[in-house]
């Protein structure tokens, strides 16, 4: 079975092609600054670089790049013989609990819910369509960010606020980075040799976006981001949590305005607004020499720490802390500074494994330490084909 995952955004549409059998990447690439200057499609197979340049106007041109980069490979001659494509959605709201096959149906109840992701939705809703018309027959499913973190408690996803306009406007935690937590935690509970079903673990996907995730007999009982990616850690250019009241204190002063909050704490904020720096590698190696940098640093370290306390303290058992993403795939730094001090609570890493230039799965845990550490690189695009492929096989 060849499934092609899709994840469409504004002006791009990064791909892969699975070969089910053995869950194998047998292409990927990506069709980047469509409608702008600049515009041209990669794709990497069998070893080699295929690329077209030249102006891309749309997402229907684009997925004719990528049509013709797959011929042209030899890795399929059309779009129509494949067995599936799954689309990568950021936002299911409330209307999705799990993978859906899509149809005019699906993709209206996307359009409607796409105020609660307006930078996202409307992205992967033009790839969806523009894919459908290009792919002939063959089905196609949206798999959404949103769909692990719908076995939240009420008591968990709620907000205290009026509790009849929550209902009306659908304001709610929803969480993010789904498809990764989920990924990263079957794999460790492979690991361990552990039913998933019966597998606790905290995750922490820390990149320019963060999110840490508490699961409990393998479904998710809480995570940090909220009703948009903004809530939680300090990430690399938004704030994380932070008290409303402060930005109502700035508006009255007149130092940002009501059209400026979003750019304020989504674009300014974080660590860029702390130290000037977005990329935690520079803030590591900074972090010695500039006050800023380390404020940056300790302030994102304490940021998670906190986090896998209060989860902690809502597992009551956990049997694995999980690091993925680029920041808690690749910065050794960060993940001791996120664990220093957690040992009365059976977390420890070993300095040496920790720091160790090895790439792909490992363990860094300490001996001993209570509970285990593991770095997993993150695979949403495989989840993404994994869960494309269970839908099409009820058909």
């Amino acid at each position: 079975m060849k499934i092609l995952v899709l994840n469409s955004g504004s002006s791009s549409i990064k791909f892969q092609l699975f070969l089910m059998e053995d869950e194998k990447s047998i292409a990927s690439g990506l069709v980047e600054k469509i409608g702008l200057k600049g515009s041209r499609a990669t794709l990497k197979a069998h070893g080699e670089v295929y690329e077209i340049t030249g102006h891309i106007n749309d997402h229907h041109e684009g997925l004719e790049a990528i049509n013709e980069l797959l011929k042209r490979s030899k890795v399929i001659n059309s779009l129509s013989e494949l067995d599936g494509i799954g689309h990568r959605v950021v936002h299911g709201g409330e209307s999705f609990t799990g993978p859906a096959l899509v149809d005019e149906n699906v993709i209206k109840t996307l359009e409607r819910i796409s105020p609660l992701a307006p930078l996202h939705n409307p992205g992967h809703i033009a790839g969806i369509r523009n894919a459908m018309q290009t792919s002939g027959d063959v089905p196609h499913v949206v798999v959404f960010d949103t769909i692990f973190h719908q076995t939240m408690p009420e008591y968990a996803y709620s907000y205290a606020l009026p509790y009849d306009i929550c209902k009306q406007y659908h304001v709610r935690k929803y969480g993010f980075h789904g498809t990764s937590h989920s990924f990263v935690c079957k794999r460790a509970a492979d690991t361990m040799g552990i039913d998933f079903e019966n597998f606790n673990a905290i995750s922490l996907h820390l990149g320019n976006g963060a999110s840490i995730c508490a699961v409990k007999n393998g479904k998710s009982i809480d995570t940090s981001m909220g009703f948009s990616p903004l809530e939680g850690l300090v990430m690399g250019t938004r704030s994380g949590d932070i008290d409303p009241a402060a930005i109502v204190y700035l508006m009255d002063r007149g130092v940002i305005k009501h059209d400026e909050i979003d750019y304020f704490l989504n674009k300014k904020s974080g660590l860029l607004g702390i130290c000037g720096s977005s990329d935690m590698r520079d803030i590591i190696e900074k972090n010695m020499d500039d006050e800023r940098t380390k404020l940056a640093f300790d302030m994102f370290c304490y940021r998670a720490k906190k986090y896998i306390g209060a989860y902690y303290a809502v597992l009551g058992h956990v049997d694995a802390i999980v690091f993925t993403g680029g920041i808690g795939e690749n910065a050794p730094h960060t993940r001791e500074g996120i664990c220093e001090g957690l040992e009365h609570i059976g977390i420890a890493v070993d300095k040496e494994l920790n720091y160790q230039n090895i790439k792909g799965e490992r363990e860094i845990t300490d001996k001993k330490a209570k509970i285990r550490t593991f770095v997993i690189p993150t695979n949403e695009e495989l989840e993404i084909a994994r869960q494309t492929k269970q839908v099409i096989e009820k058909l």
